[in-house]
């Protein structure tokens, strides 16, 4: 149901989660243009909430007695590092708690997956009022706890190992409007779940505890602002994925990772940062998501809130500009 959708939210809320990079701009994240200085480091805490009543079955819409109303927490530790002024490397790592106001199915909770992404400044020149800029993103994900992968919606995560491609181009108005687009390709590895036998609608039966995982594709576009003489950041976004390839959930079954799960939704964040000078910079973050359209996954509502603070390791640690 609501698990692909989530491990998206692992990258989109890696990315809208955010580190800070400088006075002019403010989150860091695999989805946006933004890039930390050489010798800039930016760490976050950020806690999340999903919940949904009704989720779709294919592209039927339904609710669950045995369900009721499904819930998320999760609390995840991120960083963002300046290599150079060109290249920087994000890392997160979430843990996650999930649960059910009805029937007899019991949560779990623990660390879902570790994420890894390099980020390079590729093109960047002016441009009439403003700014072009483009950015290729190369990203990596697995598990980082051993968690059941054949328990969803419940379960942690996918259990796989995911490769990205991303490729994200930005346009920035000198007097602080920007419009950002972003599209990658996701590679996964099969995954392990436990028993040994499985049924796939339209393929049968299948003998094994290895699970063919189709890829993904994603995409985002955002239209933005920097207020308050630049201290606060403003950000509408739509996104959305398509798994290509994978069934359906089948009538009153459960979830299985391997399902065809779709989905787009509309993202509203606020960023407020407050410099202390010396490169040292807090950011406090807010945000909200509504899951529009979908399949095989839960209608979702999603709120976060968190802060990062940014502070310089090497190099020049006094200089926090773009």
């Amino acid at each position: 149901m609501n698990i692909k959708f989530l491990q998206l939210i692992r990258y989109l809320c890696f990315a809208s989660l955010l580190c800070l990079a400088s006075p002019k701009m403010t989150a860091q994240t695999p989805t946006d243009a933004i890039m930390m200085e050489k010798g800039q480091l930016c760490v976050a805490a950020i806690y999340g909430h999903d919940s949904w009543e009704e989720y779709w079955e294919g592209t039927y819409k339904r609710s669950n007695g045995n369900i009721g109303t499904f819930t998320r927490q999760s609390v995840s530790g991120m960083f963002s590092l300046g290599i150079t002024d060109r290249i920087n490397v994000l890392g997160a790592l979430p843990w996650m708690k999930t649960s059910a106001s009805a029937g007899y199915s019991k949560g779990v909770q623990g660390i879902q997956d570790w994420g890894v992404w390099v980020k390079a400044r590729s093109i960047d020149f002016k441009l009439g009022p403003g700014s072009l800029g483009f950015y290729p993103v190369l990203g990596l994900t697995g598990p980082a706890s051993n968690y059941l992968t054949d328990y969803l919606p419940f379960s942690l995560g996918l259990g796989a190992v995911e490769a990205s491609g991303r490729g994200i181009l930005i346009y920035e108005l000198d007097m602080g409007l920007y419009a950002r687009a972003h599209a990658a390709y996701h590679i996964r590895s099969n995954t392990t779940i436990e028993r040994d036998y499985y049924y796939i609608p339209g393929a049968g039966g299948v003998y094994s505890d290895k699970v063919d995982m189709p890829n993904v594709s994603s995409f985002g576009a955002t239209l933005g602002a920097l207020l308050l003489k630049n201290n606060l950041k403003v950000e509408a976004t739509y996104e959305g994925m398509n798994t290509l390839g994978g069934a359906d959930i089948r009538l009153h079954d459960m979830p299985f990772p391997s399902n065809n799960m779709d989905m787009t939704r509309a993202n509203f964040n606020l960023q407020y940062y407050i410099p202390f000078g010396n490169g040292h910079i807090l950011s406090v973050i807010a945000g909200g998501t509504q899951v529009l359209t979908g399949r095989n996954v839960g209608q979702s509502t999603a709120f976060m809130g968190g802060l990062t603070y940014q502070f310089g390791v090497f190099g020049n640690k006094n200089e926090a500009t773009n």
